[in-house]
């Protein structure tokens, strides 16, 4: 039995929150974990991207017509997401503004994830169903692999 597709997207954003959460108790000197945190970020964010955006936010415009409004609205948060995750890559861990790039990006992460479960997962779940959602599940698992590891490599950078 394959994860349903909402199930899957949330376990994803569980991940990212975990990671979230060490990045916010790491120490202020803490420069080696935190990088190798945001790094785990950047790859966690990109590839949970690529899948919304090349399959789950396709499929549910086309079962809830009416979240149009919220999937324009992800895409230009997750371009928001991606920029700061492509200069997160480059810059180093004892940069002065590394510890804020990443405090504001989180803030943009819960702030999405927050609107998507609360406000548009449950009328996408109503209108998809179970079958649906978890043909649609094992077909965002598969194409995890495919991700690119770029964030500017999404359609929405």
């Amino acid at each position: 039995m394959s994860t349903d597709a909402i199930v899957l997207l949330k376990e994803d954003h569980k991940t990212v929150e975990q990671l979230f959460k060490k990045f916010e108790q790491a120490g202020d000197k803490a420069y080696a974990t935190k990088r190798r945190l945001v790094d785990s970020i950047i790859k966690e964010l990109t590839t949970h991207a690529y899948i919304e955006e090349t399959i789950f936010y396709p499929e549910a415009r086309k079962a809830v017509p009416e979240t149009e409004d919220h999937v324009l609205e992800s895409v230009e948060e997750h371009h928001v997401v991606v920029w700061m995750l492509s200069e997160l890559a480059k810059l180093e861990a004892d940069a002065e503004n590394f510890d804020a790039k990443v405090t504001v990006l989180i803030e943009n992460v819960r702030h999405h994830v927050e609107e998507e479960e609360k406000d548009w997962f449950p009328e996408v779940r109503k209108a998809m169903g179970r079958k649906q959602l978890q043909e649609l599940g094992a077909r965002m698992a598969a194409a995890k692999a495919d991700a690119p590891s770029d964030p500017l490599a999404l359609q929405s950078a």
